[in-house]
């Protein structure tokens, strides 16, 4: 009688069709190539795809163009105020230069936009005008940008006097791809009545790319050269070129094209100007940064030498992933475990090394990495899972043991949607809350560790519970004592600053707590901005938090309270917002470190039913603050001793008086109007 066949006899005999492992592997393959080529969650593994070729290839010397960069030390040595505007004499003495020495054309990587109203212009533009091959830059103002009487796509141009004498325009526009690196040239679009500025500089040489308009809409890559430290682009620095010496030699720009741009740092406040990273190994932090006006002469470099990357089509990238993903899915499925990996590796680098030959031979590129640690790994996984299940049901038919291979948490990784693992986070305009105790630290010192948590944690409750989500806010995190929390997402609330002043408020109502005997008091920043907010992490866990700017924006004024001896500040976009539905007192013009600009700032006192009660110290405050502004020091220190002796613990006065002790014996600049610059946080 013939046995009927086992559980584990029937599971061996399907897993041994010939058909099961390779159509498996091949569907697992090709549908991690796609996703991965066709959503964000790849798009790490393209941008590096892109970048790694330039790690490993010697670094290439074009001399068709020399970069003029103005750099700190010229600022030092022409005694320029990097912040201002430089004295156009300078660009006049280097333009008779260039003009003597034949240069093929001039690229000003600037903006002239307006007049200094010194003599000098006129003499920067007679050199133009002689010069006869200068290039300048344009701004291009988006929509989106809401510029007073601008509407659609414009630009800004060098002034009209400077304008009329140039050769041609061309937009200083630079886009990147999301981790700050320029990989693509600006499209040249059929409706932009200025094109990008390489463009417009090769199209003035007649390079062949641009006299075929069949050909100027393609889509272009950078082919970079090598690093900006490598000096592959020889470049000067700018105070040098003016004169002929030892180090920039006459002839030295003959027959070039030579690049004018900037190349500094501010240091006031640390802040990289016009700089760019480069898909290079950042071996050196300092040296790690592309100016601009070289990625702009790269681009330039790239259509007059015909030698910019091309990117396969998006059918041809489907379908090479589609091909891959089947030869490899499949065939790595029916090799033994300890074979399939030594192919799998060979594999990925004949891939590497056809990648690599592609672009330095023939100038194209593909996202390679997306099949070397993407679908070549899951095809491995897969082929190694199955054939090793394979392998364990034909020696044992247990179904038990069958199952420790098949397991749930397996069937999941792949069945499950991926995209739900994948981080992934948009811009989105919010109002951003910053808490934190004073002097927390030394108030808790020598507490028993159970009793402070047992505090901590009946303090995060009164404020989230009665003061964060009773406004509908979303609590991030907590930081020590400190409490991080936004508004407007993920929902979109309209009055999302005036909700999250509605909670700083509640925090001030809540009820006095003390610890040893000292007032817990809640110091509160707030700021309205854009930010990066969703998911960030990895695919194993995810956090939902923002990140941007304006987070750090939000702290700084949480840390402003110490200074001011506040306990709610909040920024004048948040206050614009917020509407009249509160009641503000102005503090003044503050640089925060780490910020370049000048931040508005308000200390929020109330409700509106309150405001008869804080008038007299707001127009009070108001004068005193006016005549410090006006650098009329001996009136407002007059004006903040009165309001101090109606109001005593007027944080924001004490300090404005500690600023005029300091200010009186500073030099001002002619242009200041108040503000107060903070070197610590």
């Amino acid at each position: 009688m013939t046995q009927p066949e086992s559980h584990g006899q029937s599971l061996a005999r399907r897993l041994k069709s010939k058909w099961t492992g390779p159509v498996v592997g091949a569907l697992l393959a090709v549908l991690v190539g796609l996703f991965l080529l066709k959503t964000a969650g790849g798009q790490k593994l393209t941008f590096f795809s892109y970048d790694l070729p330039f790690y490993v290839r010697p670094s290439i010397s074009p001399q068709e163009v020399v970069l003029v960069l103005i750099d700190d030390a010229s600022f030092r040595a022409l005694n320029q105020d990097p912040l201002g505007i430089m004295d156009r004499k300078y660009h006049a003495q280097l333009l008779r230069r260039l003009t003597k020495e034949k240069a093929r054309a001039v690229v000003f990587d600037l903006v002239f936009s307006n007049p200094s109203e010194t003599n000098s212009d006129r003499e920067f533009i007679e050199a133009v005008k002689e010069n006869g091959k200068v290039i300048l830059a344009a701004d291009k103002i988006l929509p989106t940008e809401n510029v007073p009487g601008v509407s659609g796509i414009s630009f800004v141009t060098a002034f009209p006097a400077l304008g009329d004498v140039a050769a041609d325009f061309g937009s200083d526009q630079m886009p990147c791809d999301d981790d700050g690196i320029p990989r693509q040239h600006l499209p040249v679009m059929k409706d932009d009545p200025i094109k990008s500025l390489p463009w417009a500089t090769a199209s003035f040489l007649h390079a062949p790319v641009t006299t075929n308009e069949s050909t100027w809409y393609h889509p272009r890559w950078f082919n970079y050269y090598g690093p900006h430290q490598v000096g592959v682009i020889p470049f000067v620095s700018y105070y040098r070129a003016l004169e002929v010496d030892s180090t920039v030699p006459e002839g030295l720009f003959s027959n070039k094209v030579v690049f004018v741009g900037a190349h500094y740092e501010t240091k006031v406040f640390g802040d990289r100007k016009d700089e760019y990273l480069g898909p290079f190994p950042n071996r050196d932090q300092e040296n790690k940064f592309m100016p601009g006006v070289e990625v702009h002469a790269t681009a330039f470099l790239n259509l007059l030498r015909g030698d910019w990357l091309n990117r396969l089509s998006g059918n041809s990238e489907w379908n090479l992933t589609i091909l891959l993903g089947i030869l490899f899915g499949a065939g790595l499925a029916l090799l033994r475990p300890v074979t399939a990996v030594g192919l799998a590796v060979l594999l990925g680098g004949l891939v590497a090394v056809t990648d690599y030959l592609l672009v330095t031979r023939i100038h194209y590129w593909y996202p390679w990495l997306i099949i070397v640690l993407g679908q070549l790994p899951v095809a491995l996984i897969w082929s190694v899972s199955f054939n090793t299940v394979q392998l364990y049901v034909e020696k044992r038919l247990v179904e038990q043991s069958l199952s420790l291979y098949l397991s749930p948490k397996l069937v999941k990784k792949f069945a499950k949607d991926p995209t739900l693992l994948k981080p992934g986070a948009l811009k989105q305009t919010l109002t951003i809350l910053f808490s934190d105790i004073a002097g927390f630290t030394t108030i808790s010192e020598g507490m028993d560790p159970d009793e402070l948590a047992r505090l901590m944690n009946e303090y995060f409750q009164s404020a989230v519970s009665h003061c964060i989500h009773e406004t509908d806010g979303t609590v991030v995190k907590y930081i020590g004592d400190a409490i991080f929390a936004f508004w407007n997402a993920p929902d979109p609330q309209g009055d999302h600053a005036y909700l999250a002043c509605d909670a700083a408020l509640r925090f001030r109502a809540l009820p006095v707590q003390t610890v040893n005997g000292t007032e817990l008091v809640t110091r509160i920043g707030l700021h309205t901005g854009v930010a990066n907010v969703g998911n960030f992490g990895s695919t194993a866990r995810v956090d939902y938090t923002a990140i941007g700017e304006s987070i750090n924006l939000a702290s700084r004024m949480e840390g402003l309270n110490k200074y001011l001896g506040t306990r709610v500040l909040i920024t004048g976009e948040t206050q614009r917002e917020a509407g009249a539905r509160l009641v503000t007192r102005y503090l003044g013009l503050f640089r925060l470190k780490g910020f370049e600009k000048a931040v508005a700032v308000y200390e929020l006192l109330g409700y509106t039913d309150k405001e008869e009660v804080s008038k007299p110290l707001r127009e009070s405050f108001a004068l005193a603050l006016d005549a410090f502004t006006k650098q009329s020091f001996a009136a407002a220190e007059v004006a903040f001793n009165r309001l101090l002796q109606s109001n005593g613990r007027d944080g924001p006065s004490k300090f404005y008086l500690e600023q005029i002790a300091e200010l009186r014996e500073a030099e001002l600049p002619p242009d200041w109007k108040g503000e107060i610059i903070l070197k610590d946080k």
